[in-house]
């Protein structure tokens, strides 16, 4: 067995295990993992790009959402030297499987980019710092308006002006849940829609489909706008009653 064959055969493995840590804790607790399988590669590429895009300079960037690592594994060999990667994961398990990856990360040594693992949830992160790039793996669509309300309030708060946010919403939710869900929960993913359709209007500037995922998702990048007078911001449910 050569080295290459080896090293295929722990990719492999790692994403089996990777995918049933996930249908583990999904089957404990939705509102820390949402998602039922890690991301591929092809969306873990598109959620990166904006850093990617401005590379060599130094980026702050925070993963909010970050699972197992799969998006965490494509971002860090963007890092810059002199770089900051906040990553955001309230899951217990999974914060504990990130700081691991962190550590062994070869990249890091190389480019003295500071990481740091927070577990918390994103809303509740207690922080100064302003990020050039945030990139989102929270599944929206599974929460409340009210969470997704203070979640992109937040990452607009969190962002520098211009800053880019990716993230990322599996295709054809709204149908199926329209299929199986009550009338409670086909009104709240309507209302969730109507959120981040607000912001996709306000601030939008691509969006991408990716087939080659489990399941296929659609991929958003909103950038936040040198604020102006012509331009407000998008209000909350609670300002506009």
């Amino acid at each position: 067995m050569n080295d290459r064959t080896t090293s295929h055969d722990r990719v492999l493995a790692q994403r089996h295990a990777e995918g049933w840590m996930f249908l583990i804790e999904a089957a404990r607790d939705l509102r820390t993992t949402g998602a039922i399988a890690p991301s591929g590669k092809y969306l873990a590429r598109l959620l990166t790009d904006p850093v990617r895009a401005q590379a060599p300079h130094p980026l702050a960037v925070l993963e909010a959402g970050a699972g197992t690592g799969p998006v965490t594994r494509a971002l860090i060999p963007q890092l810059s030297r002199g770089s900051r990667l906040d990553i955001v994961e309230a899951n217990p398990r999974f914060a504990a499987r990130l700081r691991g990856l962190v550590t062994a990360h070869p990249h890091l040594t190389a480019t003295s980019a500071q990481v740091n693992v927070h577990q918390a949830y994103v809303e509740q992160l207690d922080t100064d710092q302003r990020y050039d790039v945030i990139v989102s793996g929270l599944p929206l669509t599974n929460f409340t308006p009210v969470q997704v309300e203070r979640i992109m309030a937040r990452y607009m708060e969190l962002l520098h002006p211009g800053g880019t946010l990716t993230y990322f919403a599996y295709l054809g939710t709204r149908k199926a849940r329209a299929l199986t869900a009550s009338r409670a929960e086909a009104r709240r993913h309507a209302a969730v829609d109507e959120i981040m359709a607000t912001y996709q209007r306000t601030y939008a500037t691509g969006r991408w489909t990716v087939w080659a995922n489990l399941p296929p998702a659609y991929v958003w990048h909103l950038r936040r706008s040198l604020v102006s007078a012509d331009q407000p911001e998008p209000q909350s449910v609670e300002a506009r009653r």
